[in-house]
């Protein structure tokens, strides 16, 4: 379950990268910004949009949504594989929970922390433990980080 604060900390993150990524290179190119103005506005709604949709209960829809915006955000012919603190980002943190690694079927314990805004020591104290899977060739598995996120959270007292 996702609250307020984090839909509206990924709306906002996902209208600042779509401005510098996407608007700002064609204000560039059009020489004016007056053309961008409805195309800001849809961006902005949209936002809203893609935010439900990466945080919402269906992981296919989530999946999908992370792979379109991964595929216009960061372009390349090279599979997506961000950095460690990308996933500290409010698109990495929708990302991991909602679709996973989108390239990888194993990580390093530190991106694997990253991923679950964890320490690479709770890592390692989770693998122990049998809360997330090692992989044999090294390093976690991305399903078990992916389950891991998305277990049912116990009810506080």
């Amino acid at each position: 379950m996702t609250t307020t604060d984090e839909h509206v900390e990924l709306v906002a993150a996902l209208v600042r990268l779509m401005e510098t990524r996407v608007l700002d290179p064609l204000e560039i190119l059009l020489a004016s910004d007056e053309l961008l103005a409805p195309i800001k506005e849809r961006l902005r709604i949209e936002a809203e949009v893609w935010a439900a949709q990466l945080l919402g209960r269906d992981q296919r829809q989530a999946a999908l949504t992370a792979a379109r915006l991964i595929a216009v955000l960061f372009p390349g012919d090279e599979p997506f594989d961000p950095p460690e603190q990308w996933w500290r980002t409010p698109l990495g943190r929708a990302v991991a929970r909602g679709a996973g690694h989108p390239s990888a079927t194993a990580v390093s314990y530190s991106t694997a922390g990253a991923m679950l805004g964890i320490t690479r020591q709770g890592v390692h104290d989770l693998v122990k433990r049998g809360k997330l899977d090692k992989h044999p060739e090294g390093g976690v598995t991305t399903s078990s980080i992916h389950a891991r996120l998305n277990r049912p959270k116990e009810n506080a007292p």
